[in-house]
């Protein structure tokens, strides 16, 4: 009788299963015919399904128990652990469950870019409900403490509740409120702006893998195509996947898109390949992986450093750029004003956004808010926050594609990615030799200190403990608030 399988080689019969999902994910986003949705949604449920069935297996768990014994090292034994509470969370789900979230997800995507595009709410409103009734599902068979909402978190943030994120935002919306008006008159009475376009789409494409190269990103091992929405996925190791979109009016929106993905990217190459598709091998939380996105794009790319040395390259690809000087080219790039798009939104106003989300689909989950009411509900909280009512769906509630995920829960998670960005930057930064690296523009020690400290630890600690771990304190707003201050109100930064 042949030996049982290892824990190991079933866990990489699982990356196998999931990194091949993900191949027909990332060609769903990018590539795919509209008219091949419904069977790469039946694909997609397929895999999930044999994706569960292998993680929750019998075989599976003796595996597990038997790795867990013969652990030989404080590493290994945090990933098992790790493995273990995501064992305990998994078998908890059916298999129908699982497959029936994944075709229904796949096929309200594409629902949702049609009702955005058309601006109509309730054309995906049936999907949406399709789906707020599997995350309540999950939320009973996972079960919880105190409310629904903080199972569906638990699985992009471990450790974290709707009651402590809530805790959290209201004792820092006043002073971003307050940091947003402030950001937002100055540059109504200066009105800064970038000469105009055109800037052509294949200069950009030069300009930003040149970047995204300095940064220290491997193009021997992931690459950057053309989405809608832009996104990182990871199709297995060494193969890392960016995309970005284009406006020919303005490079920048693509740049920092491509910024910020490539700090997702950065994470995802950084951990140990040998590791994938285990705990040790795997991004601990979103929380973490918006933190290396928004450390890159913004702490980074939105720096007078950073342009100190590139804005003459970018001249170089865009001559208009040759008329605009650093601190002329600097205000426009911190421009802040209240706006519609979350997406869109400058540094100063986008937790702002955030909090609204988080706020609108606890309420949902919850069961205090019904789906119909979304629109409604909506423009309200955005006017009493941003003093706007969104003009169409399309610029308001239908403007994210996370809902059409299953992605309840998720967006706080940026808001956590900004804080947390603030303080592991603070932190690499108070080493002289990263701060005088980054003003040379080389940025090879501070992803150097990022490895070491963020990535490869994979998921052998929870997101706090890591960030505690990596920084020497417990993860905060203050440095966060630091940040904006500097930048948007004392115009120092």
């Amino acid at each position: 009788m042949p030996d049982s399988p290892s824990f190991r080689e079933l866990a990489i019969e699982a990356a196998l299963i999931r990194s091949s999902a993900s191949v027909l994910g990332w060609d769903q986003e990018t590539y795919l015919p509209t008219h091949a949705q419904t069977w790469r949604a039946r694909q997609l449920s397929w895999l999930s399904g044999r994706h569960h069935e292998l993680t929750t297996s019998e075989d599976w768990k003796l595996a597990l128990q038997q790795a867990i014994e013969a652990a030989d090292s404080p590493r290994e034994q945090d990933s098992l652990n790790e493995a273990l509470r995501q064992l305990q969370r998994s078998t908890r789900l059916p298999t129908s469950l699982v497959e029936r979230e994944s075709e229904v997800t796949s096929l309200a995507k594409h629902a949702w870019a049609s009702a955005r595009e058309r601006s109509d709410f309730p054309a995906f409103a049936p999907e949406f409900e399709k789906i707020l009734q599997i995350s309540r599902e999950k939320a009973d068979l996972w079960g919880y403490e105190n409310e629904p909402y903080d199972a569906l978190l638990e699985t992009y943030e471990r450790g974290a509740s709707a009651a402590s994120i809530a805790a959290i935002f209201d004792a820092v919306e006043p002073e971003l409120v307050k940091i947003a008006k402030a950001a937002c008159a100055h540059t109504s009475t200066t009105r800064p702006s970038l000469p105009p376009g055109p800037y052509p789409v294949e200069a950009q494409q030069r300009f930003n893998r040149k970047v995204a190269a300095a940064l220290g990103f491997d193009f021997d091992g992931g690459r950057i195509d053309t989405t809608t929405h832009p996104f990182c996925t990871t199709l297995g190791p060494n193969d890392v996947r960016l995309t970005t979109r284009y406006d020919e009016a303005d490079f920048t929106s693509s740049l920092f898109g491509v910024m910020h993905e490539v700090g997702h990217g950065l994470y995802e190459q950084g951990l140990e390949p040998d590791d994938f598709g285990t705990p040790a091998g795997s991004a601990v939380s979103l929380g973490i992986h918006e933190s290396q996105s928004r450390l890159w794009e913004n702490h980074i790319g939105r720096s007078r450093a950073f342009w100190s040395h590139w804005l003459p390259v970018a001249a170089e690809h865009f001559p208009q750029l040759g008329k605009i000087g650093l601190d002329d080219f600097l205000a426009a790039i911190h421009r802040s004003e209240f706006s519609y798009i979350r997406v869109e939104a400058d540094e100063a106003t986008y937790d702002l956004h955030i909090i609204l989300r988080f706020k609108i689909e606890r309420a949902l989950v919850n069961g205090e808010l019904a789906v119909s009411e979304v629109p409604t509900a909506w423009n309200e909280a955005f006017h009493s926050s941003f003093g706007l009512t969104p003009p169409d769906d399309r610029r308001g509630c239908l403007q994210d594609i996370h809902w059409s995920m299953g992605g309840l829960g998720y967006f706080p998670t940026y808001s956590l990615g900004n804080f947390n960005a603030a303080q592991i930057y603070a932190s690499a930064t108070r080493d002289k030799g990263i701060r005088d690296a980054i003003e040379n523009a080389d940025y090879r020690p501070l992803l150097e200190w990022l490895q070491c400290r963020i990535h490869q630890p994979g998921s052998t600690l929870n997101p706090a403990a890591l960030v505690e771990h990596a920084t020497g304190k417990a993860p905060g707003v203050e440095d966060h608030l630091a940040h904006l201050r500097q930048r948007y109100v004392e115009r120092t930064t």
